[in-house]
């Protein structure tokens, strides 16, 4: 099995696994919520560092209102170490993780994206509508 096949049903497994019991629980919306789904391939020697930097920036995130991120942590397969879903931010919810973050003294901007650049080798981000049904998905394929 080729390794975009291996990365591609894990990320469906992992994903359906996160929210198969929320899905089924949710009334049906008329759009599904947009999530960032993110692979990283951290650079050697900064596993501890990354995750740092990543919990004070979860940390800055929760203080200004921002949903929770979910992490998954590389065990077999593909060459990535750590999964990440976040929901997609509005503008606003956005700013206001900025000014949380500076306000604890994180580099925000093309400051802060030249620091996490100190900690990955590769990395990836998706967007995708979701979590739904395979049945809710078709409905929205042939608009119905």
């Amino acid at each position: 099995m080729s390794t975009l096949l291996r990365s591609s049903l894990l990320c469906s497994a992992l994903l359906l696994s996160v929210w198969a019991g929320p899905a089924l629980a949710q009334e049906a919306a008329e759009e599904p919520p947009v999530h960032v789904i993110s692979l990283y391939r951290v650079a050697p020697g900064q596993h501890i560092a990354f995750m740092e930097w990543m919990a004070a920036q979860e940390a800055a995130a929760a203080g200004a209102g921002a949903p929770a991120d979910q992490w998954f942590a590389h065990m077999s397969g593909d060459s990535w170490d750590f999964l990440h879903i976040t929901a997609d931010l509005t503008d606003e919810m956005s700013d206001a993780v900025d000014a949380a973050a500076e306000a604890k003294g994180l580099p925000t901007g093309p400051q802060g994206a030249v620091k996490f650049r100190e900690f990955v080798a590769w990395h990836t981000d998706t967007e995708a509508a979701g979590p739904m049904t395979a049945a809710e998905l078709l409905a929205a394929m042939r608009g119905d």
